[in-house]
């Protein structure tokens, strides 16, 4: 095929399958950040299945790379959505309410320490 043809006359496009394994990759090493995570995961899913699609027709040729992109973007999505909820549930703890209270009122570096590990021991106790 000619460079230039337009698409559906035969030429392959690996776009999808590519995007989604960059996008897989990106998210994995940005997993612990909901943007990188999440929105990353995401995207590296919604291409990973597109790629595929393509390869399975015959329109691309990348489909295992697709695969790959779509399966890594899935695996940060769930991790970074599980760190999400766990960090939301210690921000919503009464031991964290307490601990902020703390802060608040502490007048030196010595009482914030304190502060700290009272919260610590809070949790461990849990």
């Amino acid at each position: 095929m000619a460079h230039g043809q337009p698409a559906g006359t035969g030429e392959r496009r690996n776009g999808f399958g590519i995007a989604a394994l960059v996008l897989g990759i990106a998210a994995v090493l940005l997993f612990w950040t909901a943007f990188g995570g999440i929105v990353l995961g995401l995207l590296a899913v919604i291409f990973g299945v597109l790629g595929f699609r393509r390869g399975r027709r015959g329109v691309a040729t990348n489909g295992t790379m697709a695969i790959i992109g779509a399966v890594l973007g899935a695996l940060a999505l769930v991790v970074s959505s599980v760190l999400l909820a766990m960090g939301v549930a210690v921000i919503n703890s009464d031991e964290f309410k307490s601990y902020q209270d703390c802060i608040e009122q502490a007048n030196s570096q010595s009482d914030r320490q304190d502060c700290a590990r009272d919260f610590d021991r809070e949790v461990d106790e849990r």
